[in-house]
This record gives structure tokens, C-alpha cells and sequence, in this order.
């Protein structure tokens, strides 16, 4: 939001100056993004009048001796322009000055003729006709005759000046205008604020009936529209001009400048239709019909739809409500009857159609963030005032006030001064606190139990309650007024990670420790990725919690398993021609005790990995599993299990203790088939995942780890080579042997071998026994008696013989 000092101003007896105002409005909640001096890059350029003129023979150029004041009544300057005369003062920019855009000026020879400085146009000094009149012309800037040589130029040109560039947030629409702003400082600096003029009296009688009407109340709230005849097109004066000037719009025409100062003033969006060219001299708000068509005043076409507001003749539609008028309906210089309009429209309504249309505006960007009921009012006022001020047209009786039946009343706050102070955590007193909302244009009526009857402004719809009252009373009060303290369930610590962190952290590290990087992906998805991995529909994966208000379709539900979302990182790496590689992530699942929730989801920290590439392999997986075994002393034993995604040969669920982790394993050919990757990829590509439940691991480790000194005694190593049934797993052997001593510290396979010796579906498995005792040496007897038992548990459990 741009502000100009000046018109500051104009509203506000300001004693202050601009630097200090952007502190005070800083202080009190508005930050000044930046304070911008309209004279900025301009220095020792004076007003200079010429005394003496000659031309220059053989150029262009004309000598000119101008009178500086204190800086030189004598200065040589030659100039290229034509449009000055003996006796005009004009801008002398001297030896040594500057102007914007970085321009240093020097005294230099000119066609070999000394000249010390230039003789500048409006356009060197950055300004244009309606911030100075005469600055377009093609020549030299003609200042006043009564302009003082000598003097800086800023003030005779009206350069003195500041813009505030303010940052409004969206919970104050209300200070998306001069006047707005001028509320805030005139509350800031306890000064009286002189409201713009609103006055104006009906002058004549409409020649013709008009009709007006809101079909979509709940879209446009308030609808108002007046009627003004006789309309007289002509030039804005000066004041006008240079206040649209100093906010970025050039002047057009008294009645389109009115419109357009009326928005930058009052913070109302307003618009005029050329009853010429309405149809049936009606005007109806309505929903837009289904492919109804709407060209704007930017000569963009526009397809809409039922959920785009639209205000219509008796034919078509003539303007999108609260951001463009139509280019049908539009002034233009035989116009010579217009209805001037002022509305509320719903925030969401307008927000939706400029998004959906991309068609932007600063009314659009007024409206998305809300105009209260009562400013249309204001806004038609002050628009009509002007009208009549520069008898631009004649104000007739025929007006029109259409509401959706609330009536305009001031919220009202019944609270104590205890509750506010109780907010802020300090004690302000009373009567600070009363002025404060009196200034900001409150009224506070103190009740005989000590209560206050606090009722807002009509424009502060963001008030509903007494913490929005304490705010108030603090941006005004100050903020340095507040003790830092500690909340009342505070603590001092000494920072750090707590337990469940440092196990998430170990875990990612023991992790990156066999080649996986970290992967991270969105919580949503939708059921098209379970339909991917072939989840039946009775599966509990398929309970997702559905998204009220998606994004998309793609984004629909949250996820209750990560391993849809590694499979889809896997394959947009293979698109992008990474063929291997080594992911993890650690992340919530949702899982919703019933549909629909009614309470929050249980949100389960899950582990996900997956591998890929030609030399990836199954023991790739298993081996990541047994690091984090390892790393959390924990021992996981294996089982066969058919999981609808994973091959039903090269899977396996994990367990710990008895309790089931996850599973993992190969992806099954049939989803590896459907993927959208090259067909080489497919056929040469292993694509391994894994998903275990976090939570049900940490379960597992029994606290910290402690660590066990060696054992000072030799271990003891014996291999045992076993023939079983194909069908008994490695897991099982191992199992059975850790179970046969406790001297049995590790058990491992190092060889497989089948051959019709051993007979049908027979295979031979060979494993290394580690054996130690820290308190002691282990003897010949000891070895052989562990070694007996064991042979002996694995014929009597798993029918198993040495080979």
C-alpha cells in the first residue's frame, strides 16, 4: 500500500517527521517496507533564471548566463532547448550535481563552449504532467515566475515528499486506504483526524427509471448505486492529479479520476456505468451462467460459470463483480449518463474468480482481503461529493440501498480491564487503556460493576473479542512496556535432543552407513498408489482418511503406508536415468481408528527402504536390517509371508521378540511389469523395499546401550556342515542353535549346497559356531558337549542330520 506524505497530511496535523512516523507506525504494527524520498538521486539543482540568452553560431546550442542566487548570479550554461525565454526561471543542475538514475553532471565544453552545468526537463527530473504541469513538453521545465533563484528545487516542484510503502496484513482491510492509514496515525500521534468532505445535494430528478437488483445476497451483501446525469467530461485539477500521480496512476478524466481517488481515499472500490449502453437500463448481480462470455476493459475474453458473480444488463453481463468492469458498459467521451456503484462482495467469491480467471486488479486485491458493509456508503459519498465539488455532472434523487437484511450495528465486547491485562501479562492503567480505544475510535462504557461495554468501529470487523482489545491497547501502549518472562510451565534445560530423537538420529545413521540416503515425500497421496501396489480392498490400508479440500485428486488422502510414496521416488529416478541407488525414510503413517474420523488419527513413525539397481539383491535389504539389529542389540529372526506387492520367493516379514516389525523383499513382477519406466529397465532393473513400524522397533531396545568389555579368553570356533528338508529356512537353524547354549555367541551360514547325493529336496547348509565365556577359559568338553546338544535339538526339532 503506497501513502503520500503529503496527503497524510492533508488528514492528519502530522508534527512529526516521515522518518519518525515510519518508526511510530513500525511500533504500533505496520511495517514500512520502504520510506521512499521523491527528490532521491537529485542534489544541488536550483532554480536558476535565465538573464542573458545568445546562440550559439554554427550548433544548435544556445549561451545562457542564469541567475543561481547564493550559488552565482553569472553561471554560463549552454542548452540544446528552444521553449525558454529571456526572463524564465528553469531547473539548473550545477557543476557537481545529480539527478535520478545516477546522472552526474560536470562543467564541461560544449561545441567548444564552456558550459557549467545543464538546464534540465521535467522528464530529467523524474516527473511528469501530473505532478507538475508542463513537465511532458518537449524542452525545458518552466517554473513559476515568482520562483526564488537559487532555491532548491524539490519543494518549488514538489519533490519534498515521501511515499510510505506499507505492508497491510490480511487481518486489517480497513488500512487499505489514505484514510485508513491516517486513523492510525492520527491515533498513533493524538491528533484530530478531518475526514474527507462527504457532503452533496440532489440537484435534479431522473429523466428515466432504472432498475437494480441482487439476485445473490449472500455474494453481495450491500449493493448501492446513485444515479448522476448531465455528465460533463473534462480535465481533473491539479490536487487530484498529483495525489493519483504520487500513487502510480496517470490522470484520465474528472469522473474516471474520481472513481480511481475514491479507491486510493476511502479504500472502496468503485465503478460507473454508461446507462447509454446498459440494456434495459437494468442492473442485476447475479451468478454467471454456465459458458456465459465477459470482455473486461483490458479487452480480455472471459468463459464463466455459475460459481463467477457477474452484475448484468437486461442481455449480458457488464462487469465481474469486485474486479473489472466490461469493456461494453465503459466511459467514453460522448458519455453523458452514469450509475455509479459501491459494493461488499465476498471475500471468497472474488478471491476464487480472480484466481480461476487470472484476471487481477486493485479492486480484486481490496476485495480478496474484505470491505465492511458500511464503506460503500462512505465510499458513494465521498465519490458524489466530488462530483459536485468539480461540477462534473448533476446528482439526481434516484438512488438505490440493497442489503441481505442484517442490520449495520457495532460489535460489541463485554469485558474487564483484568481480562485485557491478563493478556498482555502486565498492568496498564485504566484510563491509558480507555484513551487508547477512544483514539482508535472505540467507545468504552464503564459499567457500575467495573465491566466495560466495549464497541468497535463498523470498519474493524477483524474485533471479536477481548484478547483483540488487549492487542490494540498494546501497539498503542508499546511494546517495551512488556516484561520478557517464562511461561508458567517453563523449564530450564540445557538443550539438546531428548531420547527419541537421539534414536531417530541413530537410526538415519546407521542407515547412511550402508550406502542409503534420505528421502523425504509429501503425507498425501492418493488411492491410485495403493491400486499400484496392488492392495486389496478389505486390506486395513485402504481405511485412509480422505482430504476434505485436495489440491488435486493426486494429493486426496494421507497415507498409511511410505512405501507407495519410495516406490514413486524410485521410478521418477529411473526416468531421470539414476539406475541405483539406496533411499530411506522415516515419517507418520495416519491410521484412523473409524471412517469418518472422529477424533485425531493415530500418527505411527514407520521406517521405509528401497534399493535398486542390476546389483541390488535381497540380502541388500536384509543386510540394512541386520545393521539396525545390530546397532540396537537387538536379534531379528525372519519368516516366509506373501505381502501383495512383494515377490511371494523373495520376501520375508521381520520379528523381535516374538513381535512383528514389517516386511520386506523384491517387488513382484506384475507391479514391476506396470510401471511407467523403458522396457530394458524393466527386464534388467531390481527394485527392493522394505517397511518396518518404528514405533514397534523402539519397543524393542531395552534403554540406552551399555557396552561389555571383551572377553579376555579365546573364543572357541567349530563349523558344522547340516543336511535338512528344503523347505526348513536358515532362520529356523539358526534359532535352534542359539537355543542349545548360552557359550553360543554367533552362528553363521557360509555355504549351501544341493546335489542328487543328498537325496530329493534335500540341501546342505553350512555354519561357523562362535563360542566364548568372558569369566572363564572354554575346555575340549565343554565344546563337545555344546556341540552334541546341538546336533541333537536340530534332529529332534527340525529333523536335521550332519552331513
Amino acid at each position: 500500500m503506497k501513502v503520500p506524505f503529503s496527503w497524510l497530511k492533508e488528514l492528519v496535523d502530522i508534527d512529526v517527521t516521515a522518518q519518525e512516523l515510519e518508526e511510530k507506525l513500525f511500533s504500533c504494527g505496520f511495517e514500512v517496507e520502504e520510506l521512499i524520498p521523491l527528490d532521491a538521486g537529485i542534489s544541488k539543482v536550483v532554480v536558476g533564471k535565465i538573464v542573458e540568452m545568445e546562440k550559439q553560431e554554427g550548433t544548435h546550442l544556445t549561451k545562457c548566463v542564469v541567475d543561481c542566487g547564493d550559488y552565482g548570479h553569472d553561471i554560463r550554461i549552454s542548452t540544446g532547448a528552444a521553449n525558454m525565454k529571456l526572463g524564465d526561471c528553469v531547473p539548473a543542475a550545477l557543476d557537481g550535481s545529480t539527478l535520478p538514475g545516477g546522472i552526474k553532471i560536470k562543467a564541461r565544453k560544449m561545441q567548444g563552449v564552456e558550459s557549467n552545468g545543464m538546464l534540465c526537463s521535467g522528464e530529467e527530473l523524474g516527473l511528469n504532467d501530473d505532478l507538475f504541469p508542463g513537465s511532458e513538453v518537449y524542452g525545458l521545465l518552466i517554473l513559476p515566475e515568482d520562483s526564488v533563484p537559487g532555491t532548491d528545487i524539490a519543494p518549488v516542484v514538489g519533490l519534498d515528499d515521501y511515499i510510505f510503502d506499507i505492508s497491510i496484513t490480511a487481518n486489517r482491510p480497513d488500512c487499505q486506504s489514505v484514510l485508513g492509514i491516517a486513523r492510525e496515525v492520527a491515533a498513533i500521534l493524538g491528533k484530530p483526524l478531518h475526514m474527507p468532505a462527504m457532503d452533496y445535494k440532489a440537484v435534479c430528478e431522473p429523466d428515466a427509471p432504472i432498475t437494480v437488483q441482487v439476485e445473490a445476497p449472500d455474494l453481495c451483501p450491500r449493493y448501492m448505486a446513485h444515479y448522476v446525469r448531465n455528465i460533463r467530461m473534462g480535465e481533473s485539477p491539479r490536487w487530484m492529479k498529483r495525489h493519483l500521480a504520487l500513487c502510480g496512476l496517470r490522470s484520465i478524466s474528472n469522473v474516471v479520476d474520481i472513481t480511481n481517488h475514491t479507491l486510493l481515499e476511502m479504500g472502496q472500490p468503485m465503478h460507473a456505468f454508461d446507462l447509454n449502453k446498459v440494456a434495459g437500463r437494468t442492473i442485476d448481480v447475479r451468478r454467471a451462467h454456465e459458458g456465459e462470455k465477459i470482455v473486461t476493459l483490458d479487452e480480455k475474453e472471459f468463459t464463466l460459470n455459475p460459481n463467477n458473480l457477474v452484475i448484468c444488463d437486461a442481455e449480458k453481463p457488464v462487469a465481474l463483480a469486485g474486479i473489472m468492469g466490461g469493456a461494453n458498459s465503459g466511459m467514453d467521451e460522448n458519455t453523458t449518463s452514469l450509475l455509479f456503484e459501491c459494493a461488499t462482495f465476498a471475500r471468497d467469491c472474488v478471491r476464487k474468480t480472480s484466481r480461476a480467471l487470472g484476471q487481477n486488479s486493485d479492486s480484486s486485491a481490496r476485495y480478496e482481503k474484505g470491505v465492511d458493509r458500511n464503506s460503500p456508503e462512505l465510499g458513494l459519498a465521498r465519490a458524489l461529493h466530488l462530483i459536485q465539488e468539480l461540477d462534473c455532472g448533476d446528482i439526481t434523487t434516484l438512488e438505490y440501498d440493497l442489503t441481505d437484511g442484517r442490520p449495520l450495528e457495532r460489535k460489541h465486547i463485554v469485558t474487564t480491564p483484568a481480562k485485557i491485562c491478563g493478556v498482555l501479562g502486565i498492568t496498564v492503567p485504566e484510563q491509558t487503556m480507555i484513551d487508547i480505544l477512544q483514539r482508535l475510535e472505540f467507545t468504552v462504557d464503564v459499567q457500575a460493576d467495573g465491566s466495560w461495554d466495549v464497541s468497535a468501529p463498523l470498519y474493524r470487523e477483524d474485533v471479536e473479542s477481548f484478547p483483540d482489545l488487549a492487542e490494540e491497547v498494546i501497539r498503542e501502549y508499546g511494546y517495551d512496556h512488556i516484561n520478557p518472562t517464562f511461561l508458567n510451565t517453563a523449564s530450564v534445560t540445557n538443550g539438546g535432543l531428548n531420547y527419541a530423537q537421539k534414536q531417530q538420529l541413530k537410526t538415519k545413521r546407521l542407515l547412511a552407513a550402508q550406502g542409503f540416503y534420505e528421502a523425504s515425500t509429501l503425507a498425501f497421496y492418493s488411492n491410485a498408489e495403493l491400486d499400484m501396489l496392488h492392495i486389496p480392498a478389505e486390506d486395513a490400508a485402504r481405511k485412509a482418511i480422505r482430504i476434505l479440500n485436495p489440491i488435486s485428486e493426486n494429493l486426496s488422502i494421507m497415507r498409511t503406508l511410505l512405501t507407495p510414496s519410495m516406490l514413486n521416488v524410485i521410478v521418477d529416478n529411473l526416468k531421470k536415468g539414476n539406475a541405483e541407488g539406496r533411499l530411506f525414510e522415516m515419517a507418520p503413517v495416519y491410521l484412523a481408528k473409524e471412517l469418518p474420523i472422529s477424533e485425531h488419527p493415530h500418527e505411527r513413525q514407520t521406517l521405509c527402504i528401497g534399493a535398486f539397481g542390476p546389483e541390488e539383491d535381497f540380502f541388500t535389504v536384509k543386510g540394512a536390517m541386520e545393521a539396525l539389529a545390530a546397532g540396537f542389540d537387538l536379534t531379528f529372526t525372519y519368516e516366509r509371508e506373501t505381502t501383495p506387492w512383494l515377490h511371494p520367493g523373495i520376501s520375508a516379514a521381520v520379528y523381535c521378540n516374538g513381535k512383528r516389525l514389517g516386511v520386506f523383499g523384491k517387488l513382484s513382477n506384475e507391479i514391476n511389469g506396470e510401471l511407467e519406466i523403458a522396457k530394458d529397465q524393466k527386464d534388467s532393473q531390481n527394485i527392493y523395499l522394505g517397511e518396518l513400524d518404528y514405533e514397534a522397533l523402539m519397543s524393542c531396545v531395552d534403554g540406552e546401550l551399555r557396552y561389555k568389555p571383551l572377553s579376555p579368553y579365546a573364543a572357541v570356533k567349530r563349523d558344522l556342515a547340516l543336511v535338512c528338508e528344503e523347505k526348513v529356512t536358515c532362520g529356523e537353524i539358526e534359532d535352534t542353535i542359539k537355543k542349545a547354549s548360552s557359550l553360543i555367541t554367533e552362528v553363521k551360514l557360509f555355504d549351501i549346497y544341493r546335489g542328487a547325493n543328498l537325496g530329493e529336496g534335500k540341501k546342505s547348509m553350512a555354519f561357523s559356531l562362535t563360542l566364548s565365556d568372558p569369566s572363564a577359559e572354554i575346555s575340549a568338553e565343554q565344546v563337545e558337549r555344546t556341540v552334541k546338544k546341538v546336533l541333537g535339538n536340530l534332529k529332534f526339532k527340525l529333523g536335521i542330520e550332519i552331513r
